[in-house]
């Protein structure tokens, strides 16, 4: 059953940036500013696979987002599960994570999955198990 409630999902759509938090190797918290697209239960993020996010992930299997709008009282919520590092079926959320960045209308032109190898480009997929501190989502 998804913990995904509508408000959450409203949050979500009207966000584009979140603060994507990893645990190092030292266990200490690591946070990174992502920007990131919704795919059902999942949040996928585009990233390279050298930076420490997906070292992060790879090692420890985990990933919590945290986002929020701009306007007061400012919404939020954190979202957190497992989560995984992808290299195939990639195209399409790369392309609509491009979207996002630029506010086009169209996302671009998916490419492949070896022309993003090729650039360096992997997605970490964080799935959604749980939600907290959510708050003010009434006011969405």
């Amino acid at each position: 059953m998804s913990v995904m409630t509508p408000e959450v999902i409203t949050l979500l759509e009207r966000t584009t940036v979140g603060t994507l938090a990893t645990a190092a190797s030292d266990g200490r918290p690591r946070q990174s500013l992502v920007y990131f697209v919704r795919e059902g239960d999942r949040l996928l993020i585009s990233t390279e696979p050298g930076r420490l996010k997906s070292r992060d992930v790879e090692r420890t299997g985990w990933a919590s987002l945290s986002v929020r709008t701009d306007s007061p009282p400012f919404p939020s919520a954190t979202l957190s599960g497992p989560a995984e590092i992808l290299t195939e079926g990639i195209g399409p959320p790369t392309a609509a994570i491009m979207q996002r960045i630029t506010g086009a209308s169209e996302p671009p032109e998916p490419q492949t999955d070896e022309a993003l190898a090729a650039v360096g480009r992997v997605i970490l997929a964080l799935t959604v198990e749980k939600i907290s501190a959510a708050n003010y989502l009434d006011q969405l």
